[in-house]
């Protein structure tokens, strides 16, 4: 049995064979395909003091990218820090979630550190705990802890500005600070960032017309405060090829006309390609060969695991937002979406509830516009939408 280090980027401790198609969790430099020019522009853009904004749909890769890049040589000498805002809902839960993150990384990191954070971090003092086994400081905070989120966020900037490293901080669905109550969060926030000199920022989202606005509007406190950089399907050329050497690394076979197949599928969306092989992987047995039925089963799991997420977004959604989402799943992708001829075809209302369902769809990004084009943001849930109305979806 061959002995590998990582199972889903963790180490192995059943010594079972590793599944080369990580789907979560650390991914070992082997099991990561490509993302070579985009690795190398951010490590040349971060350490020349600059902020970048990284956009991409949601699981095409963002994470694991970021996480790539943190792990390269040129990252060793910084700290880097990493939240997930996606499903905060105020400025204090923002602030909640980066203070921990920037107080348990920096707490590791020796005497002085421990030291500088106890001292700044004043306001939290009295929601700090200690651990009885090392005697450290833990974060022990409640989000009710946080009387003042404006008067913490200064503190934790100041933390970040008095590290003895530069620092890198990622925040991911950065564009979620626009669904704050509080007033002003975008104009807060860049003021804190544009003074903190010993930090680097990269602010990653999904909603590329949110995050489009928020960094290149005239109006708004962050327009051309970073590089923009968008982040798309893997080219095909490159994984195809990647795919079918993780199986054969592994003893097993796979027909490139098949992987190309499941690539073309789903458009090449990073998280479905390899949620489809890693069960595949897993259901082909050593020295065999992966077929055509054991893809398609793979996929018709991924359709009945996803389906009670599918319902109840469909459940939610007014009925002439669900007529035009129907529209746009069935058709793949659509264009002059409030065309008499589009709207004829769908048995659609009018060209302005089609309109006003689009802006909403968007808003929620549930679609996505890319030129002309309109398409379903999840390309899994397209292909639910037409196994539920019979539609053939399925031909590898």
């Amino acid at each position: 049995m061959e002995k590998d280090s990582y199972l889903c980027g963790k180490f192995n401790v059943m010594g079972k064979e590793t599944n080369p198609f990580v789907v979560k969790g650390e991914i070992a430099p082997q099991y990561f395909c490509d993302r070579v020019n985009e690795t190398e522009r951010m490590v040349k853009t971060i350490p020349n003091g600059n902020n970048l904004v990284l956009i991409s749909s949601r699981r095409m890769g963002k994470t694991g990218l970021i996480e790539h890049c943190f792990r390269q040589p040129e990252f060793k000498d910084y700290y880097t820090f990493f939240i997930d805002i996606l499903h905060t809902s105020s400025l204090r839960e923002f602030t909640f979630m980066f203070g921990k993150e920037i107080f348990e990384k920096l707490l590791s990191k020796g005497k002085k550190m421990k030291k500088m954070l106890l001292q700044t971090l004043d306001s939290l003092r009295g929601g700090f705990g200690i651990d009885p086994m090392t005697g450290n400081p833990t974060f022990g905070l409640q989000l009710g802890d946080i009387a003042s989120a404006d008067y913490t966020l200064e503190e934790i900037f100041q933390c970040l500005e008095q590290a003895d490293k530069p620092c890198i901080l990622a925040i991911d669905e950065f564009q979620q600070i626009t669904n704050y109550p509080e007033k002003n969060v975008e104009a807060l926030l860049r003021s804190y960032i544009q003074h903190t000199k010993n930090v680097s920022f990269i602010f990653a989202g999904s909603e590329r017309h949110l995050m489009q606005e928020m960094f290149q509007t005239e109006s708004r406190p962050f327009y051309y405060s970073a590089e923009m950089m968008e982040l798309n399907a893997i080219k095909k050329d490159v994984y195809v090829p990647f795919i079918v050497q993780k199986f054969e690394e592994k003893h097993r076979k796979i027909d490139k006309n098949l992987v190309e197949n499941v690539y073309d599928l789903f458009e090449g969306h990073t998280f479905y390609v390899q949620k489809t092989f890693n069960e595949s992987f897993m259901n082909t047995p050593k020295k065999g060969i992966c077929t055509a039925k054991i893809v398609s089963e793979s996929i018709e799991m991924l359709l009945e695991i996803y389906s009670p997420f599918f319902k109840l977004t469909l459940s939610e959604m007014p009925e002439k937002q669900k007529e035009l989402f129907y529209s746009i799943a069935l058709d793949g992708t659509a264009e002059a979406i409030t065309s008499a001829s589009f709207i004829d075809r769908h048995s659609l209302s009018s060209a302005s509830s089609v309109q006003s369902a689009a802006k909403r769809l968007l808003d929620r990004d549930l679609i996505t516009k890319e030129g002309k084009e309109y398409r379903l943001t999840d390309r899994l849930f397209s292909l639910w939408i037409k196994r539920l109305h019979g539609r053939t979806y399925l031909d590898l």
